[in-house]
């Protein structure tokens, strides 16, 4: 049951991914004004090194803990 919720989980995940930049471009231009538009690169980026520390934390500390229960 818990790997069946993984699974749908990351995948659900995956789809998400894949279509937030659909949803995000599909919004109005801004007409023949001039408007320069804004890049969103400097928080995007943070978020991403902040998920991928997370994601190393978790993975340091079930590996830890595996070693810990098998020298028990």
């Amino acid at each position: 049951m818990k790997h069946t919720i993984k699974a749908l989980n990351i995948a659900l995940l995956s789809l998400a991914i894949v279509l937030l930049p659909l949803i995000t471009f599909a919004q109005a231009g801004f007409g023949p004004t001039d408007v320069t538009d804004t890049p969103i690169d400097g928080g995007i980026s943070l978020l991403i090194a902040a998920g991928i520390g997370y994601g190393g934390r978790k993975l340091y500390q079930k590996r830890a803990n595996n070693r810990a229960e098998k020298n028990d």
